[in-house]
């Protein structure tokens, strides 16, 4: 099981208490995370892969009147993540299990915000999830990327680019360095290729 921590792929379950580690805030914390988003109080966010619910609890304080929905690939990371938030009184959140590179199970244009931490070097069919995420994603509706050490799935500045542009976003901004970065996209209005939302 140790070995599976450190090897590529989705992040085991059992290790959660590593996502929630103190020192984690020295490379980002959930509030540095939060505030570079672009969000009103009544917005809907959609956090993918969220785990246990490190960065969900500062997400959803910034939007009060909206929604935060959490979609992860393990029931068990949602269920620590809910009774984290619940423990927090945070009550605005939903959570739904289910497989990104399977498709994304919300209706088009749903939400004006998506957050994923580390997590698309995890996605099998990263494509496809992103081509989903695009769908549920409003026009001009933000995908916002965090990628940092010690991810072993950690995603080149450079590559996430080329995978998220060719799927029907445009790049609007980037803090950090290149080994702890959030990049921030947005849907763009026209698709060209065929099939694409």
């Amino acid at each position: 099981m140790a070995r599976a921590l450190w090897a590529r792929g989705v992040f085991p379950h059992q290790f959660s208490w590593l996502i929630d580690n103190p020192f984690r805030r020295l490379i980002v914390s959930p509030a540095t995370l939060a505030n570079r988003i672009i969000v009103s109080e009544s917005d809907r966010i959609l956090e993918l892969g969220p785990g246990s619910g490190y960065f969900s609890a500062a997400l959803a304080a910034r939007v009060p009147h909206g929604r935060l929905e959490l979609f992860d690939l393990q029931p068990e990371m949602l269920s620590k993540a809910e009774r984290k938030l619940s423990a927090a009184g945070v009550r605005n959140v939903g959570y739904t299990a289910g497989n990104a590179s399977m498709g994304l199970p919300f209706p088009d244009g749903h939400f004006d915000v998506a957050v994923l931490s580390s997590v698309l070097g995890e996605v099998t069919h990263q494509e496809r999830c992103l081509r989903s995420l695009r769908r549920v994603l409003r026009v001009g509706g933000a995908a916002v990327f965090h990628e940092a050490i010690p991810d072993p799935d950690l995603i080149r500045f450079e590559t996430l680019r080329c995978l998220v542009e060719a799927t029907g976003f445009e790049f609007q901004r980037r803090f950090g360095r290149p080994w702890n970065y959030t990049a921030i996209f947005a849907k763009s209005k026209a698709r060209c290729r065929e099939g694409a939302a």
